[in-house]
């Protein structure tokens, strides 16, 4: 499932393809059929608005004018434009992808739930858990029940410690509720428990403020890094394979890493066996020697 750094790309990416400026009204199809309708209703009209909060996407369309094209924001940051008057609601989940291409496109296989197309771009979704037209109050209850994301401006990072102080349960596992803290993924709260030293099974509870404090810091850089970059690397720079003259990673899901997926591998910085468990319905890796606060 892609990590909430790959849903502020894509929210960037968008809103490049097709919230302007200019402003372009969109065409939007859906041959596979499920969002047949939904699809109907939005032809015509502009995308006006991109955001993403966690592992969720929303795209506004409305047909007010855009407002006056602002400084470049951070990825995390919503596009400034017009407020929409629809949002369609996009959730991934395991087997969601998004194809952009330019225009001319070529004619869609029957696999594509949502493809938007306007006069340069056209972007293609297969395979999404969720493709949804919702109103703002439906929006809105959408955030409501997820935790800050180290990625938007508006995110407190207390509200989540709140959470964590109170919990028995273990930081690993917390840190992969989107309840608490939305957009980790399971990359990231193993590399970032690591490059802390933190055991992944100490108790929420047991984690201090500084702690805390230290690991949202962490993920809000390595985020906005993976946005950047458009993967994820986590090691630091005296830990790069050129660094260390070890060979680079080779891995589909690619990036310098300390233990995702390494189970068995030695560890980069001690030599000890990394190793992997079932937590959170999810492999979790950690090296025992290095993560024993």
């Amino acid at each position: 499932m892609p990590e909430g750094h790959t849903i502020h790309r894509l929210a960037k990416d968008y809103a490049t393809a097709f919230a302007g400026p200019p402003v372009q009204a969109v065409r939007a199809t859906s041959p596979q059929g499920k969002f047949a309708d939904a699809a109907a209703l939005l032809t015509g009209t502009p995308l006006t608005r991109t955001e993403a909060h966690g592992k969720h996407l929303f795209l506004g369309f409305g047909a007010a004018e855009p407002a006056e094209p602002a400084e470049p924001a951070e990825p995390s940051e919503p596009s400034e434009r017009a407020e929409p008057a629809d949002w369609v609601h996009i959730h991934l989940g395991l087997f969601g992808k998004v194809t952009f291409g330019e225009t001319p496109a070529p004619p869609p296989t029957d696999t594509v739930r949502l493809r938007l197309a306007g006069e340069t771009a056209y972007v293609d979704l297969r395979g999404p858990t969720t493709c949804a037209l919702i109103t703002d109050p439906e929006k809105q209850a959408i955030h409501a029940r997820l935790g800050p994301d180290p990625l938007r401006p508006d995110a407190d990072p207390q509200a989540a410690y709140r959470r964590v102080s109170r919990s028995r349960t273990t930081i690993a596992a917390l840190l992969m509720d989107q309840k608490v803290i939305a957009g980790v993924g399971n990359v990231y709260r193993a590399e970032v428990l690591f490059r802390h030293g933190i055991d992944p099974y100490r108790a929420g509870r047991d984690i201090t403020p500084a702690e805390w404090d230290a690991i949202w810091r962490d993920l809000t850089g390595l985020m906005r890094e993976g946005v950047r970059n458009n993967r994820i690397d986590t090691v630091r720079p005296e830990h790069t394979p050129e660094a260390m003259g070890r060979p680079p990673r080779v891995d589909d899901h690619g990036g310098e890493v300390y233990v995702y997926r390494r189970a068995g591998k030695p560890c980069h910085l001690c030599g000890e066996s990394v190793r992997t468990a079932d937590l959170a319905a999810r492999n979790l890796f950690w090296c025992p020697a290095c993560q024993q606060r």
